[in-house]
């Protein structure tokens, strides 16, 4: 079962347009910064409904082995079948347009390590759209459902400059080999790598962004430990997947000052739930908020 080439996108506006119409997609409302710090503009969006989705997502934690959104998934939301491991779902709560979860069919955790059948479903989605892939490791690193799943959003993420605020910086990549590098202009532990995805799937393109990620969790220190039987990451970490880099960056913490952080917020896209949390970050800086919520370049 893999998804024909063609129809993934037609796919994402034909259930778009059914779910909204039915209420199964809650779309949240949000109007936008744009904060510039160390070269990057930061694109900042303030939703107006942020405690909506809280609310729907901390009466579930009361109980969680006891629910999971994506067992079963709400068929409202289904887009497509990626393949024999993965199905396409609509982010019930979807800040951006058209933002998509690419969700394991059987339960896996969120905290175990990506594999071949994760990169292939993702690089399948990808070869259909400009979009950014990304991955929460964990629920310190932004994850809000247990359940394993990726997530794709589609580009540009703002109106202007670079379609990824991030890639502002990107140019000052330090390779030191001709693999894995750091960026002069990110103050905090991580790993980067040049990596061509588009334009089109290919079990080839799946293999190599599999090997580019291994090497970025070797680059960052992060080793795979035995969990109940699986294979987890020593510690909590954000992936970002571009259709031609990829960035890892190690966690030490989900939120500063109750700004929650996932791994759109290093790709230069943040989310606050009010003014008064728009005026942390002016005041810290985006960059400086970054840097607090993942590991100290020195560590």
């Amino acid at each position: 079962m893999q998804i024909q080439p063609g129809t993934l996108w037609p796919a994402i506006l034909r259930q778009t347009e059914h779910a909204l119409r039915c209420g199964a997609l809650r779309p949240i409302d949000t109007t936008q910064a744009l904060i510039e710090e160390c070269g990057v503009r930061f694109l900042v969006r303030q939703v107006s409904s942020l405690t909506r989705k809280d609310e729907a997502r901390r009466a579930p934690k009361l109980n969680a082995a006891m629910f999971n959104p994506f067992l079963p998934y709400d068929p409202d939301l289904f887009v497509a079948d990626i393949s024999d491991s993965h199905v396409a779902l609509l982010n019930k709560f979807n800040v951006i347009d058209h933002h998509l979860l690419i969700v394991t069919r059987s339960f896996k955790s969120q905290e175990t390590l990506l594999d071949l059948t994760d990169f292939a479903a993702l690089v399948a989605c990808m070869a259909e759209f400009d979009g950014l892939g990304f991955y929460n490791g964990g629920e310190e690193a932004g994850a809000s459902q247990v359940h394993k799943h990726l997530q794709i959003v589609p580009l540009p993420l703002g109106e202007s400059g670079p379609s990824v605020p991030i890639e502002s910086v990107l140019g000052s990549a330090c390779m030191d080999d001709a693999i894995v590098g750091t960026i002069a202009g990110l103050p905090f532990r991580h790993a980067f790598a040049r990596l061509e995805l588009a334009p089109a799937a290919s079990p080839h393109a799946a293999h190599a962004a599999l090997d580019c990620y291994h090497a970025l969790l070797e680059a960052v220190g992060l080793q795979a430990i035995e969990v109940n039987g699986e294979r987890h990451p020593s510690a909590p970490y954000n992936l970002l997947v571009a259709p031609r880099w990829m960035l890892l960056v190690p966690r030490s913490s989900e939120r500063v000052e109750g700004i929650s952080v996932n791994a759109l917020g290093f790709a230069g896209s943040l989310f606050v739930r009010d003014a008064a949390q728009m005026d942390v970050i002016k005041r810290l800086g985006p960059m400086t908020l970054l840097q607090r919520v993942a590991v100290s370049a020195d560590e």
